[in-house]
């Protein structure tokens, strides 16, 4: 039986070895990317180096909700459903940047465009014919997060770490809101820390800056086929069968952060998503019910 998995950010990094692994493994691979260029070179790769022919690039820029919209719109139209969906991109801002919508950029892409992604594919993942996955990539990083509230796009006193921290903390705290409200169903739903990876993530592609340190670092950090390895695990292994709402690293399970433990942080943030994200008008009205999404 062919299964589909979705990955993000599948053309560089770590996303581009889950793609490569799962492909390896069978899957019907879609590479979500926001450069289609960029994402059909590495598809090629994928190809060329695996010998697997069903991975498929589309564009899904997670920077946009019109985007995220089209693609899940695109998505229908090519697969009965979805079995696997790895929300893997993730972006470090150097200075503040606004996504299309008007979010902080980390917390927009990292955390609000995968919100929305993961929403619109309920659907999608719940008509698998076995148990569905989705698998968040988040960072030991949350633990030192904080959701900065009433300024959560860090209109004043902007800082990279404080952003991206709050990014990390804000995927495990959505990984819990929403493994509550689909237990009964067959998704399931974990989070991952993949360890110190060596990737091109807070370099600026334009400038070339941070290059330098990254290059002084690396010897110390991770492969990314190592750093995908628990996304993989997560995605594809029966082992994890029926394992819901957890968080793990280097494939085994770990606590988080007590505050992201927080039932009332974990809900406060699940609301704050979909007045900001407006998902709910784009959903079945079937899911709005089964996901409680009105306010409690």
């Amino acid at each position: 039986m062919e299964k589909t998995a979705i990955i993000t950010g599948a053309n560089t990094g770590m996303g581009f070895e889950t793609a490569k692994q799962l492909a390896v493994k069978g899957f019907n691979v879609i590479m979500a990317v926001r450069d289609e260029k960029r994402g059909g070179e590495a598809m090629r790769q994928i190809k060329a180096g695996t010998g697997a022919s069903r991975v498929r690039v589309m564009r899904c820029d997670l920077s946009s909700l019109q985007d995220i919209h089209t693609f899940v719109r695109q998505l229908e139209q090519i697969v009965p459903c979805v079995d696997v969906l790895v929300n893997n991109a993730g972006v470090v801002s150097l200075k503040r940047e606004l996504t299309e919508d008007g979010f902080e950029s980390m917390i927009g892409v990292n955390h609000l465009g995968h919100f929305a992604l993961t929403l619109q594919l309920l659907p999608l993942l719940e008509c698998s014919e076995e148990e569905a996955r989705v698998v968040n990539v988040s960072s030991g990083a949350h633990k030192y997060g904080s959701i900065h509230f009433p300024d959560p796009h860090l209109t004043r006193g902007y800082g990279t770490w404080k952003g991206y921290a709050q990014s990390k903390l804000a995927n495990v705290l959505f990984t819990y809101a929403l493994a509550s409200r689909l237990e009964g169903t067959d998704i399931r739903v974990n989070a991952l820390h993949p360890g110190g990876v060596s990737t091109m993530l807070g370099v600026d592609r334009s400038t070339g800056f941070g290059r330098r340190i990254h290059q002084a670092i690396r010897p110390m950090l991770r492969t990314a086929a190592e750093g995908a390895e628990t996304s993989v695990y997560l995605a594809a292994s029966a082992e994890v069968d029926g394992v819901h709402g957890r968080y793990f690293i280097d494939s085994f399970e770990e606590d988080t952060a007590p505050h992201a433990r927080d039932r009332e942080l974990q809900e406060k943030v699940w609301k704050w998503s979909m007045d900001q994200t407006n998902v709910e008008r784009l959903m079945e009205a079937e899911w709005s019910n089964r996901l409680k999404l009105e306010n409690k």
